[in-house]
Formats: structure tokens, C-alpha cells, sequence
């Protein structure tokens, strides 16, 4: 019989095989990729047009292509599957403490190193920190786990400029482009990464809490004793650690092999088991007597330290406006070749809403974020940028960064049970997401942070507000001059912190738009943002609303 069977199915050749078939695979959008990220982002060019030389652009375009290959997509998604892994000892019982990576995140690695994303704040100019912004943006739409040792290379340089006592020789070496993963000392390196460490078991938020130690040795080192809950990217060559002395925390910099070819005393627990940033390795540690150098005071370590917060709270916002607008590019992609009841569904009435709803915030926290690199670069030189930089960081990197979960949501369901499996990385967008929320202040600390400076800095709000109204509007206007009253509330009463940040922010962004003569999405934005109107979910939007005419200029069809 099986013979039989056999012999009938050879005869019948390739009229047996159709037979067999039961579809053609149709109605299926084409792989995304393959697109330069920069050149199909109308706004992303007018922000950075404005404000950059002609080769500089050229840059940011030339990087734009770079990220969108189908090639680079693939290393993101070949780091986040090959997760990094933790060798505490060799074979013979030797300490190790290395962390092994796949070789896409090292290719990731030194494609961001080449870019110079990991040493702007060292070169300096609003233009440099501009493109530089640009760029990480763009990356983030590809792979965002490892940036968090880019942005905390860059952060550092705030710092670490400040003592070229101790730093002096480090300083050239994290300007270099050349990406250098070998286990070496630094000095015998070609570029250098710098990671940090301030999170403890007992405590986050509250940095005092801390109770790792610091004992004086020689030649003005001190040995570190302790822990960290929390301790980004384990394969840096040195990391910015706080530790009490006898006059209080500290801030130390605690090489990971010493000039003598030992390795410090860093004894590496486990890799934390994260929701998403999989590709990125965040570990426990212990410091067993670990050398560590000062810098600043002893008692100071706190203040030393937070010269790295404003930096990585600005990258936190480009890289969740980058996550919002790698998600919204897919639903609108997976929707312009997708038919449902004899049309396109990005034609489809209700879909157009939802996604130029979307479209909306994610036009808003690229231009926020943009500007606040804009006004960052500009804190030593002009007070009223400084003020801008001061109140809004805080409220900035709130806004953006919790509308990102939500939003990559709403553009997973865009592409229905596609989006919810791993053969796309819609999944992984949508897990990366919370991280930014978290890292470096969740959103109480934002709110808290956007108060103290409103006591710290009584010049900063009438400065700032001058300076949002000056895009003029209508709506603009009304949401400016309704900014001091709820701050006179929330510092009367904490508890409505996140009102004002929230208001803050999203005005911020209408003024945004507005600077860029957005007009049309400005307006919407704030018709649907600053009305007072409840909204739960997007795609409920009023009467009025061109969400086709926004969704075309915000996100043209591929050429």
C-alpha cells in the first residue's frame, strides 16, 4: 500500500504538490526594513535643518540609512535572542567575572562608538549635541539595549571633566571613536566605556541610604566595600560608584582591571533576568576591598554624581521618542499593504484615527526632546535656556517616557496577532519600552524633581513661560497662563505633582511643534491634549482633524 501511494505521488509531479497546497500567501505587508530612518522623518529633518551645517545633516542622513538597513535590524534582533552571559570563574576555579556577548551587540557596540554617540558632552556645541541627539534617536529605532553604556560613557564626560586630576589620561580615550571590547587596562586600550553604580538592596531613590563603604588607602586610593542592587553594563573598563566615607557618600571611580593588569575587586553576583533591554547586560555586585579613586569631597559624592542626570534623562526621552516612533512606523507600514473589507486599512476611518492620534504624540516628543537638547547645550551661556533646561528635563523625560509603553501597545495591536509574536519585533519594542520610564527616576520623582527646581530656581517659570509663548496661538497661550496656578497648587500640596509635570510637558511640546511652524499638528495637539477632554485610549479624535493629512506629512510613503 505504501508503495503504492508512493509511486502515484512520484507520477503525479508537480500537479500532485499544488493539489497538496491549501493557500497562497498574499495580503501580507513586506519585511520593514531597508529604508533610511532620517530621510523619512519630515520633522526629524526640519528640527536639525534649522540648527545644523550642511555636512552635518548629511551625517545624520548618512546614519539614518545605516540604521535602517535590513542588515542592522538584524544585529538588534540577533543581540536580543544571544542574551549576554555571566562567567563568574574559569574552569579551574579561577574568578573571572566577564560577561560574554553575541558579536551583533559588539557590531551595535562599535556602529554607535564610530557614530561619536558615546562622547558629545566632550566635544560640546549645540550643533555636535544636536546631531548627536539625531543620531540616538535614529538608533533607538533599531536596538536600544546598547545604548544604556553609550548614554552612560556620555554622561560621565560631565563629570569626569571636572577632575582631570584623576581623569586626565582617561578623557582622550572615551573621545576616540574606535570601539574597544578587549579585557585589558584601560591604559593599554584604544576607547574606553564607563558605567555607574548608586542603586542599593535597601534603597533607590534615596541615594543617602547607601551603605557601602570607603577606607583611605595609599597614594590616594580608597578600598571599596559594599553592594549594588543595581549595576549597568558590567563590562565597563571603570564605573562611577558611590560609597560613604566618614563624611558622608562619595563618588569614586573604580576601574575594572587596574594599571597593573589585576582585576579589581568586583565580584559580579547574576545579570538581572529583565522584562525587555535583553541585550543589554545589568547585574548585582559586590566590591570586595575594590580600588576606587575619589572625586570631589568626601561628604560631596551626591552632588558630584548628579552632573551624569541631566544627560541620561535627556537620552532617556530621545529613546523612548525613538521606541514611539519605531512602533508607529511598523503599524503604518503593516497598514499601507494590508486590505480589510476591500481596502487599505491606513484608509479605513477608524484606523486612520488611531494611527494619526499616535502620530501626534510621537511628533510632539521628538520635537520635546529636540529642543531640550537644544536648550542643554546651552545651560553655561544663556539663562533663559538654563531655565528651560532646569524646570523641564524633569517634566520632559516624564511625559515622554511614560506615553511610550502605551503608545507601542496601541501600535502592536495595529498589526493584530503579527505584532504579538516574536518573528516580529513589535514584542520586543513593546518590552523595551518601560525601561526609560524607570531608569534614572520613575515618574513621582520626576513630579518631585519638577518641584524643586521651581523652589531652587524662582526665576526659572516666568522665564520658561515667556519663552513657550513666544510661538504664539490661541491655545498656547491658554495653557501658559494657566501653568502658575497649578504650580502654586502642587507646591502647596505634592499630590498634584504630576499635574502640573504633565501640563508642563505637554505645553512644552504644543510650543515645540509650534517653533517648528507645525501648525496643523500643533494644533491638533493641543485640541486633543490641553482641551480638558478625557481620554483613555488613542483614535478619539474631534470633529476638525486632518488624520490623514497628518499622518502623510508625518509619515510620507516610501519613495
Amino acid at each position: 500500500m505504501a508503495d503504492h501511494l508512493s509511486e502515484a505521488a512520484k507520477s503525479s509531479g508537480d500537479a500532485g504538490v499544488e493539489a497538496l497546497a491549501t493557500h497562497d500567501v498574499f495580503n501580507q505587508a513586506p519585511p520593514y526594513g531597508g529604508s533610511n530612518l532620517a530621510a523619512g522623518d519630515p520633522l526629524l529633518l526640519a528640527t536639525v535643518s534649522a540648527h545644523v551645517s550642511a555636512w552635518e545633516l548629511k551625517d545624520v542622513l548618512a546614519h539614518g540609512a545605516e540604521v535602517g538597513a535590513e542588515a542592522f535590524l538584524e544585529l538588534g534582533r540577533q543581540a536580543n535572542i544571544h542574551l549576554p552571559a555571566l562567567k563568574t570563574h574559569d574552569r579551574h576555579g579561577r574568578r573571572l567575572d566577564q560577561v560574554e556577548f553575541h558579536p551583533a551587540y559588539h557590531d551595535l557596540m562599535a556602529h554607535s562608538f564610530s557614530a561619536g554617540m558615546h562622547s558629545a558632552l566632550l566635544d560640546g556645541g549645540v550643533s555636535t549635541q544636536l546631531v548627536r541627539a539625531a543620531k540616538f534617536f535614529l538608533t533607538s529605532q533599531a536596538e536600544t539595549g546598547h545604548t544604556c553604556p553609550i548614554t552612560m560613557t556620555n554622561a560621565a564626560a560631565a563629570v569626569m571633566a571636572q577632575y582631570p586630576d584623576v581623569c586626565a589620561d582617561l578623557l582622550p580615550k572615551m573621545q576616540t571613536r574606535t570601539y574597544d571590547p578587549r579585557f585589558l587596562p584601560m591604559h593599554e586600550k584604544t576607547g574606553i566605556t564607563i558605567g555607574m553604580g548608586m542603586t542599593e538592596k535597601q534603597g533607590g531613590t534615596d541615594l543617602r541610604a547607601i551603605s557601602s563603604t570607603a577606607e583611605a588607602g595609599n597614594q590616594g586610593s580608597y578600598a571599596i566595600t559594599g553592594h549594588k542592587w543595581f549595576f549597568s553594563a558590567p563590562m565597563c573598563d571603570a564605573f562611577l560608584v558611590l560609597a560613604k566615607t566618614a563624611n558622608g557618600p562619595s563618588c569614586f571611580l573604580i576601574p575594572r582591571i587596574l594599571a597593573d593588569g589585576r582585576v579589581n575587586g568586583l565580584r559580579f553576583q547574576r545579570l538581572k533576568d529583565k522584562l525587555g533591554n535583553k541585550s543589554n547586560a545589568s547585574s548585582e555586585v559586590e566590591f570586595h576591598r575594590a580600588e576606587g579613586y575619589l572625586l570631589g569631597d568626601e561628604g560631596r559624592g551626591i552632588a558630584t554624581i548628579i552632573d551624569m542626570v541631566t544627560p541620561t534623562r535627556i537620552d532617556c526621552a530621545l529613546g523612548s521618542a525613538g521606541q514611539m516612533r519605531a512602533a508607529v512606523s511598523r503599524a503604518v507600514h503593516h497598514c499601507r499593504h494590508r486590505k480589510t473589507f476591500g481596502a487599505y486599512l491606513i484608509d479605513q476611518p477608524l484606523m486612520t484615527a488611531v494611527l494619526a492620534d499616535m502620530a501626534l504624540d510621537v511628533a510632539a516628543a521628538t520635537a520635546l526632546a529636540l529642543r531640550l537638547v537644544r536648550a542643554a547645550a546651552k545651560v553655561e551661556t544663556d539663562p533663559v535656556e538654563a531655565a528651560y533646561a532646569r524646570l523641564l528635563t524633569p517634566a520632559i523625560k516624564y511625559w515622554i517616557c511614560k506615553t511610550g509603553p502605551a503608545l507601542t501597545y496601541e501600535a502592536m495591536e495595529c498589526l493584530g496577532g503579527n505584532g504579538y509574536v516574536e518573528d516580529y519585533d513589535m514584542a520586543r519594542i513593546y518590552r523595551d519600552a518601560p525601561v526609560n520610564p524607570i531608569w534614572e527616576g520613575s515618574g513621582n520623582v520626576m513630579a518631585l524633581d519638577v518641584l524643586r527646581a521651581l523652589g531652587r530656581h524662582p526665576e526659572a517659570p516666568n522665564l520658561v513661560l515667556s519663552e513657550l509663548s513666544k510661538s504664539g496661538g490661541a491655545s498656547l497661550s491658554a495653557a501658559c497662563s494657566g501653568l502658575p496656578s497649578l504650580a502654586a497648587q502642587a507646591l502647596a500640596d505634592p499630590a498634584h505633582a504630576r499635574v502640573l509635570t504633565e501640563r508642563l510637558a505637554l505645553t512644552a511640546a504644543v510650543a515645540a511643534l509650534k517653533e517648528l511652524q507645525l501648525d496643523d499638528v500643533a494644533d491638533a495637539f493641543a485640541k486633543t491634549r490641553l482641551s480638558g477632554g478625557w481620554r483613555s485610549t488613542y483614535g478619539i479624535l474631534p470633529a476638525g482633524i486632518d488624520a490623514a493629512g497628518i499622518l502623510e506629512s508625518l509619515y510620507p510613503p516610501a519613495v
